[in-house]
């Protein structure tokens, strides 16, 4: 019983680890997505000034 929990515990706690890496690679890809966005919309308005 004592093995089985321990176990589990074990899967839980690398289950946690790979959603953190996960969130963390969004996370990630959500702020350079937001960089490029920026960056064209700052583009635009340059090109639009000039």
């Amino acid at each position: 019983m004592t093995m089985l929990m321990m176990v589990v515990m074990m899967m839980m706690m690398k289950m946690m680890v790979v959603m953190m890496i996960m969130m963390m690679i969004m996370m990630m890809m959500m702020m350079m997505m937001m960089m490029m966005m920026m960056m064209m919309m700052m583009m635009m308005i340059s090109s639009s000034f000039w």
